[in-house]
């Protein structure tokens, strides 16, 4: 498989940049035996009986740091993409000090002295650069006071856009990039799926009988990055930390009905923890996940015998929550285990979420798209939704 499989002409004018007024307005292509064009806020009535929807509850964090070292000057941008050697949690829970491993912007103009950015009278953020580690550099932060680095970000970040919006993110950004029931700081983008729903919507859904469970898998910049040139298996995943919950894996196990995915990152939690469920049941080990040990690993293990073993260990380890790292590349080839569709947004044209919608539905995936490019669909983040039932 080439990355000019993955590819499609894609018109500046089909991108949304910005959002629709109302979240719940979108438009949503369904995908099974056909296709059907419908409002997203149908879906709890388009849903089969008695679902369970799956979301990532996590919340974008204010990742973009500005630092002006001469006024009048373009600022140094560090954008905040992932702790060093700390869980998300921990290092959004840190108070006076933290490590982040971060991309610089006008690097050229940042020797080795350290940056200072005053956010009020009394609180002043520091920012040292340290040893590169591939495009980015370890950053020590330091502040004077006892807030966390969350709020310290709340504070002094702004919200990190998609690049391809090509504009700065305004005053509606900071609500719309974020989802209704988003609840754990980490992510450096929202995951989008999740934004077409509406405190209504998600009403709807439990009137109608459908069960919503939250999941976390913190986002990296690494889901904007594009597929490597050539082969797609020569494409290096970035890293994600996911959470196993003993609550969302009861919940999960408990539910007999349809099960679906809201968006590409609750799915590839779900696949990573069957897959590290399958490694602690073949190895006693648990660990992160690379991108491809689930194509190493035995396909025999149901997704139930896999979440059960997470259970079993998480309470000999009298834990109920742990974190975990996930590199899992889901491509062509890759049989979906967790469950029976995704609701997801129409995403790039040579990008890994492609490669996992065309894992789930095949080369239908050119037919979903030709007909949402035909039909006025909006694209990318802030665009339209689909239901997408796997194969």
């Amino acid at each position: 498989m080439q990355k000019a499989d993955f590819q499609y002409p894609l018109p500046e004018e089909k991108i949304a940049t910005h959002p629709l007024q109302e979240r719940d307005q979108s438009k949503l292509l369904v995908f099974g035996d056909g296709i059907e064009d419908r409002q997203f806020n149908e879906l709890p009535s388009i849903l089969p009986q008695g679902s369970q929807l799956i979301f990532n509850n996590t919340r974008v964090v204010k990742a973009r740091l500005h630092f002006i070292k001469t006024e009048g000057a373009k600022p140094i941008e560090v954008f905040c993409l992932t702790p060093h050697e700390q869980s998300v949690e921990e290092s959004m829970a840190s108070r006076g000090s933290v490590y982040f491993e971060c991309l610089v912007g006008n690097l050229k103009r940042w020797k080795d002295h350290p940056l200072h950015l005053d956010l009020s009278e009394s609180l002043r953020l520091t920012a040292q650069k340290g040893e590169r580690i591939g495009d980015m550099f370890v950053i020590a932060f330091s502040w004077n006071s006892e807030d966390t680095f969350s709020s310290v970000l709340e504070l002094a970040g702004k919200i990190p856009l998609p690049p391809y919006m090509n504009r700065e993110a305004d005053e509606d950004d900071v609500d719309r990039y974020q989802t209704v029931y988003a609840a754990n700081n980490g992510s450096v983008a929202a995951p989008t799926a999740g934004l077409h729903f509406t405190p209504k919507v998600l009403e709807e859904l439990g009137h109608m009988g459908h069960q919503r469970v939250e999941v976390t898998l913190h986002v990296g910049a690494g889901t904007f990055k594009p597929l490597s040139d050539g082969k797609v298996d020569d494409h290096d995943m970035h890293a994600e930390e996911i959470i196993i919950d003993r609550n969302w894996l009861e919940q999960y196990l408990h539910h007999e009905g349809p099960k679906f995915a809201v968006g590409t990152t609750s799915l590839r939690t779900l696949e990573s923890c069957h897959w590290m469920g399958t490694q602690l049941l073949n190895s006693g080990r648990l660990q992160d996940l690379d991108q491809f040990d689930a194509y190493k690993l035995p396909s025999q293990t149901t997704t139930r015998e896999a979440f059960t073993a997470l259970l079993k260990h998480m309470e000999a380890e009298h834990s109920t929550a742990m974190a975990l790292k996930t590199k899992l590349m889901i491509r062509p080839g890759y049989q979906m285990k967790s469950v029976s569709g995704i609701i997801t947004n129409f995403h790039q044209p040579g990008s890994t979420l492609l490669l996992l919608v065309s894992a789930g539905i095949g080369e239908d995936w050119r037919k979903v798209y030709d007909h949402a490019l035909t039909h006025d669909y909006r694209f990318l983040s802030y665009g339209d939704s689909s239901l997408l039932y796997f194969k």
